[in-house]
């Protein structure tokens, strides 16, 4: 992505492969993400539930519905929706349920 150039993310095609069988908690959802720099993509998750462990990054949700959980009992589960901006550090352990496909830009680092 060079600076001046528009690249419009919620029309972007994504390349989406299936979760690794281990992530997977329920349904057959699929991910698949296109690095806009070094430090700037765009991330796609199709309806199903799936575990992560987290790098830093802050996102911004373009379209789509999920539901965000943590591993820690302080931290309550976030509802996503187009608009949401959320913050996450390495190492925190997710369970992402994806109602609607959910699409996201990540800045990371």
């Amino acid at each position: 992505m060079r600076p001046g150039i528009v690249t419009d993310a919620a029309a972007l095609s994504l390349p989406l492969e299936p979760v690794a069988a281990a992530q997977v908690r329920e349904g057959s959802p699929a991910t698949g993400y296109v690095e806009l720099t070094d430090e700037i993509g765009v991330w796609e998750h199709t309806p199903g539930t799936s575990t992560d462990v987290e790098a830093d990054e802050v996102f911004v949700v373009l379209s789509g519905a999920a539901t965000l959980s943590f591993d820690v009992p302080e931290l309550p589960p976030i509802e996503l929706r187009p608009g949401s901006v959320v913050r996450l550090e390495a190492g925190m352990r997710t369970v992402w349920t994806v109602h609607e496909t959910l699409r996201k830009v990540y800045l990371a680092g």
